[in-house]
């Protein structure tokens, strides 16, 4: 218990990083899921393909490789950002590769006949896909991305080796100061669990309220 009494401010500061890296890069995850999304069910062929070459690209490409291309590459070519925004980056364009095949699988649910209704109706097709299509897929893929959020938070872990201020990196600092290692990682564990059991319970109550019934 010492571990953490002694040492409370330097586990909030790195609880704090990895919440901040969640919350940001799981909007840019959302953001760029959804857009991905649209691409792949798009009518214009251009679009479905960049859609299907980003989640591709990203789903099978090692996601520390992705944090080593993202961080050390980009300044290369003269993008110099902080090491916190480029590991949103990387993770944000990572997990949005997962959101976007979770929406496409939860709007392939949707019978056909809703969107030929939409469209006969006069609706273009970003009409019919934020009107009619994407509030009936959200409430089958509720599950899913709440999962792949929870997936997202343990992977910021590895934004710590990028010198990134997160929960997995205090472990470094406390044992050099010579505390017990096992307990360190205790308290760490219990911060990651606090994180992800509370994306849990967000995604739970999101699904209760507007979830498919079963």
């Amino acid at each position: 218990m010492d571990v953490l009494t002694e040492n409370f401010s330097l586990y909030g500061k790195g609880f704090l990083g990895t919440v901040e890296l969640t919350v940001y890069a799981s909007l840019l995850a959302l953001a760029l899921g959804f857009i991905m999304a649209s691409f792949r069910v798009a009518p214009v062929g251009s679009l479905r393909v960049l859609g299907a070459v980003w989640v591709t690209l990203l789903r099978n490409t090692p996601l520390t490789l992705l944090f080593f291309a993202v961080l050390l590459g980009l300044p290369r070519f003269g993008l110099v950002l902080p090491f916190q925004l480029f590991s949103v980056l990387a993770l944000g364009c990572y997990t949005s590769a997962f959101i976007c095949e979770a929406l496409r699988s939860g709007i392939n649910t949707v019978p056909l006949g809703q969107g030929e209704a939409a469209r006969s109706l006069g609706m273009t097709f970003r009409q019919s896909l934020g009107a009619v299509v994407l509030p009936q897929a959200f409430r089958s893929v509720i599950p899913p991305i709440g999962s792949t959020l929870i997936a997202l938070a343990k992977n910021s872990a590895i934004a710590g080796a990028f010198s990134v201020t997160e929960l997995l990196g205090t472990y470094k600092t406390l044992n050099e100061l010579g505390y017990s290692i096992i307990w360190t990682f205790v308290w760490i564990a219990v911060g990651y669990l606090i994180i992800t059991l509370s994306i849990s319970a967000l995604f739970n109550a999101l699904e209760q309220r507007w979830g498919v019934a079963r």
